[in-house]
């Protein structure tokens, strides 16, 4: 084979490994995680799937000491978890500090083992923080949520354990049955106590 040819072959072979080494821009190495427990899954990831910048929401469970719960086990209390969503986002669209608003002003943080119209441990809110900087801008919200606001903020902060996904049926539950999720989430009193509490904000 003539010189020019292999030197053409092989730089073309460069080429090629290179373009499948290179992470494509918005593919998931790109993307990070937040996890965070507001009460009802299916609200919260009602909520997040509503932001720019949020890839994927999964609703599941986290915080227990059971292996792979099902719905019938975490409702009925005990298995130490408590329903929660995974998010997975792109930090070039919105950033952890912006999750940390919109969580905020979507659940009740001052009541521990109950959201809204649900209660028990299963429905106390928490963040689950993946790495330290996630854990300084929880801690550090927290901390301004209490210097601002008029209440007690109860919300847990607590490092992240294995997070179990929930059946399918409870994913993209508001998509799936919009009108049960919207009597759901009216009948609960969800919209009007973060009226309450957050107003305008």
């Amino acid at each position: 084979m003539p010189q020019f040819r292999r030197n053409v072959l092989h730089t073309a072979t460069l080429v090629v490994a290179a373009l499948f080494a290179t992470p494509v821009s918005g593919a998931e190495d790109d993307h990070a995680v937040a996890t965070f427990a507001g009460g009802c899954f299916w609200c919260v990831e009602a909520d997040f799937d509503a932001v720019d910048g949020v890839i994927a929401t999964t609703s599941g469970y986290i915080g227990g000491h059971e292996p792979d719960p099902t719905y019938e086990q975490v409702s009925a209390g005990g298995t130490g978890h408590t329903e929660a969503v995974e998010i997975r986002y792109d930090p070039g669209r919105v950033s952890y500090r912006e999750l940390l608003s919109v969580f905020w002003v979507n659940h009740d943080p001052t009541t521990n083992d109950r959201q809204f119209c649900d209660q028990g441990s299963q429905y106390r809110p928490g963040i689950f923080y993946h790495n330290a900087e996630q854990k300084r801008l929880a801690e550090e919200s927290r901390r301004e949520i209490r210097d601002t606001h008029p209440f007690d903020v109860v919300t847990e902060i607590t490092e992240a354990t294995t997070f179990y996904e929930a059946e399918e049926y409870h994913q993209d539950y508001y998509e799936k049955n919009p009108i049960r999720y919207k009597f759901y989430r009216y009948g609960c009193g969800r919209d009007a106590r973060l009226e309450e509490l957050w107003g305008g904000t």
